[in-house]
């Protein structure tokens, strides 16, 4: 754990691996730390030993608490101190434990974090060419590697030792190390290979304002494949600028547990982050002459329409026959139907007579209806 860079930023907590603390003490451990300051951030890093990340979501889940943000982290172990120093500045701001645990990977973007090396024979992190595997063996070689946030590989005091472009690129043309593009402060852990060239080199061509110097972290050796090493970070030192990075976010609501998040994924239960809002659908302008708000635009068909088909024999529904246009008198409702005045039934007969049917016959034979005709 880094020193604090004032009086006023707060300090980290360390859980003891298993080895050294039972289940039961880490148990009343986080306990007491929960009720005291209600949240836990815990960062790791991705490279822990299984053991010790079983401990960590043991105490979790025997707890049942929410309030406990489990956060791996792929970045060597001085930028992984630096990068908590950063949000223990920003606990002190107003920002939600939501807000503060997803501004861990927010951050990790901003720092520049590497190492001078005397060997790449090891190095499995960043992308070696066969050639500086090579020159590794050299006696006196050096090399400058830099983990993130884009990997590179430079050979100090003679020709770049990566592969141009993208992941395991080079350096910048002089063979030096790409930098960030704004303030920085550098952090500098000596190891067994007391290397000049960070401070008197590689400080001002970053334009570092500041060089502070730290303890080298017990696991930086693994983590870069050798003992010979000089691990560096250069980092945002100004808890005020640190503040507006993490408050120009836009920020969301967990649909899981509630806490405010920003990015992709709530900090506390990994939840994703809710999707974009549709954007509502435009309205039409006010139409001239109509003046409502809304209004279909022309030519447009309307949802509904009153108008009814009605039938082609009749007037429609509550409406009688135009004027003039009644059935005749003595005629049915339709033309054709019914006899006129003094007809009979067929045309060229006078009116039916009581018993006028029987007279006309021509004999008393029955006529029988038959599907073929009429027979006699």
């Amino acid at each position: 754990m880094l020193a604090p860079p004032d009086r006023h930023t707060p300090r980290a907590h360390v859980f003891s691996p298993p080895e050294e603390q039972p289940l039961e003490a880490a148990l009343a451990e986080t306990r007491v730390l929960l009720e005291r300051h209600g949240y836990l951030i815990v960062l790791y890093p991705a490279t822990l030993p299984t053991r010790y990340l079983h401990r960590l979501h043991t105490v979790r889940s025997l707890l049942e608490s929410g309030r406990i943000a489990l956060l791996p982290v792929a970045l060597p172990p001085l930028a992984t101190g630096v990068l908590v120093r950063q949000l223990r500045q920003l606990s002190l701001c107003d920002f939600t434990p939501g807000v503060l645990g997803a501004a861990a990977r927010l951050l990790t973007h901003y720092l520049y974090a590497g190492a001078v090396l005397g060997s790449v024979a090891r190095l499995d992190r960043v992308p070696v060419t066969l050639t500086a595997h090579a020159k590794s063996w050299l006696p006196g070689a050096q090399f400058a590697v830099l983990a993130a946030p884009t990997p590179e590989l430079v050979r100090l005091g003679g020709e770049r030792g990566g592969s141009g472009g993208g992941a395991g690129g080079t350096g910048s043309a002089g063979g030096m190390l790409t930098g960030p593009q704004f303030a920085t402060e550098l952090t500098v852990a000596p190891g067994r290979l007391a290397s000049a060239w960070v401070t008197r080199t590689l400080a001002p061509h970053w334009r570092s304002g500041t060089v502070r110097e730290a303890e080298l972290p017990g696991d930086s050796a693994a983590w870069w494949g050798t003992g010979k090493l000089t691990e560096f970070v250069a980092a945002i030192p100004d808890v005020s600028v640190l503040y507006q990075l993490v408050a120009s976010v836009r920020r969301d609501e967990c649909h899981w547990c509630g806490l405010e998040l920003i990015g992709d994924r709530c900090a506390f239960c990994a939840s994703p982050a809710p999707p974009p809002e549709p954007p509502e659908p435009p309205e039409y302008p006010e139409q001239s002459g109509a003046g409502v708000k809304g209004a279909r635009p022309p030519g447009a068909r309307p949802a509904h329409d009153d108008r009814r088909i009605h039938d082609a024999t009749g007037p429609p529904p509550g409406q009688g026959p135009p004027p003039g246009q009644g059935p005749p008198p003595g005629q049915g409702p339709f033309p054709g139907q019914g006899p006129p005045p003094g007809q009979g039934p067929f045309p060229g007969q006078g009116p039916a007579a009581p018993g006028a049917a029987s007279d006309n016959r021509t004999d008393d034979a029955p006529v029988v209806a038959d599907p073929r005709g009429i027979r006699r």
